[in-house]
């Protein structure tokens, strides 16, 4: 069971999302429940890139990404309050979709996740194998949390969104972690729905560092990116990418303000991109990346020569992909948009 964490209430009146006591008590309820993970400077991305090259593996938890860190300290947070419901519903393409049941049931709360039509065969299974009942509805992620939603008043469920204070500031933990153990110039990171941009940033102002944060989106799913030019949220028809975990048509407005306010800039990169990063990461590490995983790597390629001789992080932020995916882009096929 994981230990209670009190909400951070102080972070009201710091200007931040939390305070470095709420911080703090979240790496508690995380690292009770799983290590730290590691990153290593690996020689071979500094070869082919000319820069020092500092990896984030959030591919080592137990769920295979990032996200579990927020599921973690949002349950510790209902529980710490007494208000853990009947039962949790969620959307999700995936990693999220993970993070809840695995943190809801150690707390005894059932989940039901609903996912978009072709999503990924071997996440899906993963959720169901951390209890959760699937649902599958809709074109992609938007229609997926719509349809959440309406299950959540018409069955009484509590709805867990993708962005929320509590899950901020639980996968901010791996920002601590990262920025503890190595100064860095800049680091890349991917958006999906903006949690760990969001806590990067908050844990970089928090510590008072300089390092410049660059948000990574999808070509073909631009919204973030297009939300920050325009000031204002802007949304997409589609969001049809491989690199599932970035594909937002909606983004969230608190989340843009945190980013817009605190990110450099926001790099797009194609699919073809992406998938020459997964490539290179599985070379130079033998770590398996996932779209939205290998996204910061993606674009610090792109950026390579504004960052010779900088030491740079990259965000793996998860390595949940599925076998016959890996192995077309692993042999160079164009990656299958999902």
């Amino acid at each position: 069971m994981t230990a209670p964490v009190v909400p951070d209430r102080a972070a009201d009146r710091s200007g931040l999302p939390f305070t470095r006591a709420g911080l703090e008590a979240a790496c508690a309820v995380v690292h009770a429940a799983m290590a730290p993970t590691p990153q290593y400077a690996w020689p071979l991305l500094r070869q082919a890139l000319g820069c020092e090259v500092w990896v984030k593996h959030e591919n080592h938890t137990p769920t295979g990404a990032f996200k579990v860190r927020g599921g973690l300290v949002f349950m510790a947070e209902l529980a710490a309050r007494g208000e853990l419901p009947a039962g949790f519903v969620t959307a999700t393409r995936g990693n999220h979709g993970q993070s809840i049941p695995y943190a809801a049931a150690r707390f005894g709360v059932p989940v039901t996740v609903v996912v978009p039509e072709g999503n990924s065969v071997e996440k899906n299974r993963a959720m169901e194998g951390f209890g959760a009942r699937l649902v599958v509805h809709g074109r992609d992620f938007d229609a997926a949390r719509e349809h959440a939603a309406a299950l959540a008043a018409h069955e009484g469920l509590r709805f867990a969104p993708s962005f929320h204070p509590a899950l901020v500031r639980g996968v901010a933990t791996y920002a601590l972690e990262l920025f503890d153990a190595v100064e860095l110039d800049v680091v890349y990171v991917p958006i999906g729905m903006g949690s760990g941009i969001a806590g990067l940033i908050a844990v970089r102002d928090l510590l008072g560092l300089s390092t410049e944060i660059v948000g990574v989106v999808s070509a073909h799913a631009p919204a973030f990116a297009l939300s920050v030019a325009a000031g204002h949220v802007v949304g997409t028809a589609s969001a049809q990418t491989f690199a599932d975990g970035m594909a937002c048509r909606v983004p969230q407005a608190d989340a843009l303000a945190i980013i817009a306010r605190g990110a450099a800039r926001i790099v797009q990169v194609t699919d073809r991109e992406v998938a020459a990063a997964l490539r290179l990461m599985y070379a130079a590490t033998h770590n398996v990346a996932e779209g939205a995983g290998a996204a910061a790597l993606a674009a610090l390629m792109q950026e390579a020569d504004r960052q010779q001789g900088r030491r740079v992080g990259v965000i793996l932020s998860g390595g949940n992909i599925d076998t016959a995916v890996l192995a077309g882009v692993l042999a160079g096929e164009a990656p299958r948009v999902v």
